[in-house]
């Protein structure tokens, strides 16, 4: 979602409101919500409506705790999409205590404590969902593995999934599997894409639909830009770098590193550079700002995927980007129309 920046002499563009922002970010999701649901079953669907029903409940309580009027705030949207962001994020059979815990933490402490929408310096949905992956790894981790279930002919039923999130049945649970990020992170064996092979296949159909979650992704992303919600300038930066960088170390060494297209379709990859990432309260403002913080961003999640400790780095990527905005903006500030260069902020000394 792009902020209104513009430098004297000063226009207005009608009709974004931050309702109507909201809402079609909501909208441009269901692509990968319906994507989603139909290859992993109804359990994200279901984490869903927990997590809306969760966030207006936290939202509420927290602006009648500050004294503020809960009727005006809900309307903006803003609480709906940090619970939509954060219960897609999530493996589909996620208890429903982990959908609850996430979005608490991402309401009362990511945004609420800091003053509400616009105030946050950190992205909510990342936040909550930086809290569960630490703390709960192993059910943060149990997504359901579309190989399997593919060769079984079946997804989870509507009742099966609901058994999965309120009793974590065993019978739910044999569907789990790692995804293809898991696997070639913990691929054993001199020759890493050799492993991967063998787990997966390149043309397995685990690889096949997490291709498909991202290009539904990409395709919600693109609304957003034709609507001019978000700018470019963030999502490509992202998408770019993480490819250089990715294309860098597979030329390099070929049979320990993933392809670019691996990365790229794999993941959070489009789903985090045209919905989380361009979060316009924690992310920079001006363009030059963007294209660095996107490719910050890309490149940092290149560095979690292949050292870090977690298969995907989304999440930490855009966090610690976050912390590195407002210096980014700092230099990155437009010309000012009627000033030949612009202006880096006060000096010391400077009374103006």
């Amino acid at each position: 979602m792009a902020l209104l920046r513009v430098t004297s002499p000063h226009t207005q563009r009608a009709g974004q409101r931050t309702a109507w922002v909201m809402q079609m970010v909501i909208l441009a999701t269901i692509p990968g919500l319906a994507v989603q649901t139909w290859l992993f079953g109804f359990g994200t669907l279901i984490n869903l409506v927990i997590a809306c029903a969760t966030a207006i409940v936290f939202e509420a309580a927290l602006l009648k705790v500050r004294q503020r009027s809960v009727a005006f705030f809900l309307k903006d949207y803003s609480a709906l999409l940090t619970a939509v962001l954060l219960a897609l994020a999530l493996p589909p059979t996620a208890p429903w205590w982990l959908t609850v815990t996430g979005v608490g933490v991402a309401i009362v402490l990511a945004k609420q404590v800091y003053g509400g929408l616009g105030n946050n310096p950190f992205n909510p949905a990342m936040v909550g969902y930086a809290i569960l992956l630490v703390s709960f790894p192993v059910p943060m981790t149990q997504w359901i593995g579309a190989q399997h279930l593919i060769e079984a002919g079946t997804t989870p039923s509507f009742s099966q999934s609901l058994q999965a999130i309120f009793s974590h049945l065993p019978t739910v649970d044999s569907y789990t599997m790692a995804t293809p990020l898991d696997a070639f992170k913990h691929a054993e064996g001199a020759d890493r894409a050799d492993a991967f092979a063998s787990v997966l296949g390149l043309q397995s159909a685990s690889l096949t639909n997490w291709i498909s979650v991202n290009l539904a992704y990409l395709l919600g992303g693109l609304f957003l830009l034709k609507l001019r919600i978000i700018t470019w300038h963030t999502p490509v930066a992202l998408l770019a770098a993480l490819a250089v960088i990715a294309s860098l170390f597979f030329l390099i060494d070929p049979s320990h590193a993933a392809t670019p297209w691996f990365h790229l379709t794999s993941g959070a990859a489009m789903f985090g550079a045209f919905f989380i990432a361009t979060d316009p309260v924690s992310s920079c403002t001006s363009n030059k700002g963007k294209l660095v913080y996107g490719a910050g961003i890309g490149i940092l999640i290149y560095i979690i995927r292949t050292w870090g400790g977690y298969p995907d780095g989304v999440a930490f990527a855009v966090l610690l980007m976050n912390f590195a905005a407002p210096l980014i903006d700092y230099y990155t500030q437009p010309r000012a129309y009627g000033h030949k260069k612009a202006k880096k902020g006060l000096k010391y000394g400077d009374d103006n």
